[in-house]
This record gives C-alpha cells, structure tokens and sequence, in this order.
C-alpha cells in the first residue's frame, strides 16, 4: 500500500521504464509503502524452481531470511526502481523516506536489500555500470535497521 499521493510516469532513470513519484512532500523517516495483502509468501527454494523470468520469480520481493513475497497482481509498487543512492529504504517490507522528499522526487531503493543473497540483477546500475548483487540476510537487516534508526533517530 502507498501512503503519499503519488503518480506513475517515466523514469528519470536511463532505461528503467516507468517509475513512482510523489505528489506530496514526505518527511525523512515516513512510510512510504506498508505491506498490506501478503497473501503468499515462499521460501526462497520454492521461488528458484521457476524460470527467472517467470511471473513467480518477477513478482518476488525478499521480506526476511530467505522468506519471499510475492505479489502477482503487480500493483503501483512495482514502480520503484533501483539506487545505489536511493531516496528510500527498504526495511522489512516496509519503505521509508531516506530524507525529507520533495513533491515529485522519484522514489528508489536499493535492490541489494529485497533480492536473494548473491543473486544478480539481469542489468546493471544506470549510473554506476556496478552488478546489483542481493546482500546477504544479516548483513541486509544490519544494514537497513541502522539506516532506519539513523532516519527515525
């Protein structure tokens, strides 16, 4: 579920299609998506038995561990594209605003936090030509939940 007004439209990111922009300014630390209808949730075993460009796998988020949601409806949500300098954070399904955002800023996160351990995005950044390698569980969680107290004090 998006909180903020939002609309979706193309990505100021080379070759990312559309993306979700505020319509609204958020402050640092708001939610800016809650997972809301988590109706199927895989282990990430069961998820790597489909073709990875299966709908299964396209619509899979990791939430924790090697835990997956999977979403298939594709709502709104699908449209945050990856950062390596991302204006939100991904936190146990949750996303924050990583500052105060102004009306219009397109929302990212950082795709390390919400794919498997060691799996490889099939592109690259935009910007920095870098693989997007998912982070290992304890390092993700580390990670984000010292970023969210630094956002939430």
């Amino acid at each position: 579920m998006i909180l903020p007004r939002y609309r979706v439209e193309a990505s100021g990111i080379p070759g990312a299609g559309k993306g979700l922009f505020l319509d609204e300014a958020v402050s640092r630390g708001r939610v800016l998506i809650a997972p809301d209808n988590i109706h199927t949730v895989w282990p990430e075993a069961r998820l790597r038995q489909y073709p990875a460009d299966s709908l299964e796998v396209e619509s899979s988020v990791r939430w924790f561990e090697d835990q997956f949601s999977l979403t298939p409806e594709w709502s709104d949500e699908c449209y945050v594209n990856h950062s390596f300098t991302p204006t939100a954070l991904w936190h146990l399904g949750f996303v924050f605003a990583a500052a105060d955002l102004p009306a219009g800023a397109e929302i990212t996160v950082d795709y390390r936090l919400v794919i498997g351990s060691g799996e490889v995005m099939p592109f690259q950044d935009a910007l920095t030509g870098q693989d997007i390698v998912g982070l290992p569980w304890q390092d993700n969680l580390r990670s984000s939940a010292l970023r969210l107290l630094e956002l939430i004090g």
